[in-house]
């Protein structure tokens, strides 16, 4: 593991409480988690993207006011939903917001999950869609988003005026392409994505169960994706992301909340999406016993950056607590370094 980052979905309710933020508070409370997370040396801040739910939805202004206020953490999202993209747009606002953020996006994008709309992405404009999930507007979309990435020319020119010729969308920002990550559910999605030439992310579900475990399922998916890459003669070297629910227990408030949790947590097999899902396990313990469960983890080791999921709703504080109780306890054993050149600050939560 080279690399850590926080991955937030964002949750929010009608704001009755800590735990119920609502949406202002909500979208504040990450700008400041993506802050601290810039000072502990955390190297990643990621977000999910939901729509017609009490989540994050449009992540580019987000995004764009945490990078304003950071210096080194890699800003990003795991993932967006292609079927609701306008891909040029989305093309022109990711490399504008490479441009103010000197290059430090890292953009997640995939078919997405479940929503709570039926066929939702046809309310935003996207019809004629013959897969019942959607599949084929995501990959369609995806395609036209990762040429105009590439800078490829899109539209003809209008001679009257100026030049004939072909147009790419603007601004352009040189090597977005390589940050851009598949969000990947099963082993043949990601030789998909190896194939495509974009970076694997892979979260805490996958849509298969063949009786492996989890984190054995994820290995072959990691090894299956580089095999394709190689096949597939790609110039440069990928990342890989997985996605851990990590709470390292260091104070009373954390054994309230979680030390029953990796006690009695394990793999589950549920049905999501109408495909039978694995779904990872949460890892809630001492730091050395953490260090011992990651180390033991096949896809971790596969990895270089993994991406902690955290409970957004309980607020700035302990969202921060929890990154630098993994920065200061687990993650240096497991081979990070912080983004930053100071040592990471020393732990000061209340328990």
């Amino acid at each position: 593991m080279h690399a850590f980052g926080f991955l937030s979905f964002g949750h929010y309710g009608h704001g009755s409480g800590l735990g119920d933020p609502d949406a202002r508070q909500a979208l504040h409370d990450a700008v400041e988690i993506g802050v601290g997370a810039d000072q502990i040396g955390v190297n990643g801040a990621y977000f999910r993207v939901h729509h017609f739910a009490r989540q994050s939805a449009s992540p580019m202004p987000l995004l764009s006011a945490i990078a304003a206020r950071t210096r080194d953490i890699e800003v990003g999202t795991g993932v967006i939903d292609m079927r609701y993209e306008n891909p040029l747009h989305l093309a022109e606002e990711a490399a504008a917001l490479d441009l103010i953020a000197d290059g430090r996006v890292a953009l997640g994008v995939s078919r997405g999950s479940p929503e709570p709309a039926k066929r939702g992405w046809e309310a935003f404009g996207y019809t004629g869609s013959t897969d019942p999930r959607g599949a084929d507007v995501a990959y369609e979309h995806f395609d036209r988003f990762m040429g105009a990435v590439r800078g490829e020319p899109v539209v003809d020119a209008d001679p009257r005026t100026g030049p004939a010729g072909r147009l790419r969308v603007e601004p352009h920002s040189p090597g977005l392409e390589r940050r851009i990550w598949w969000g990947a559910g099963s082993r043949e999605s990601a030789e998909w994505t190896a194939r495509q030439g974009v970076n694997l992310m892979s979260s805490t579900l996958l849509t298969e169960a063949t009786g492996a475990s989890f984190t054995e399922l994820q290995r072959e998916q990691i090894d299956r994706y580089r095999a394709a890459w190689r096949d597939a003669g790609h110039e440069w070297s990928p990342r890989v992301s997985v996605s851990r629910s990590i709470f390292p227990i260091v104070s009373d408030i954390d054994r309230q909340l979680f030390g029953l949790r990796g006690q009695a947590s394990s793999d589950q097999v549920g049905v999501i999406d109408d495909l039978r899902s694995t779904f990872g396990r949460t890892y809630a313990d001492e730091p050395d016993v953490l260090i011992e469960q990651l180390r033991a983890d096949p896809a971790i080791a596969a990895a270089d950056t993994v991406m902690l999921a955290v409970p957004s709703q309980l607020g700035v504080d302990y969202n921060l607590h929890v990154l630098r109780a993994f920065a200061e306890h687990v993650a240096p054993s497991l081979g990070w370094r912080p983004n930053t050149s100071g040592p990471v600050e020393a732990l000061h939560v209340r328990s």
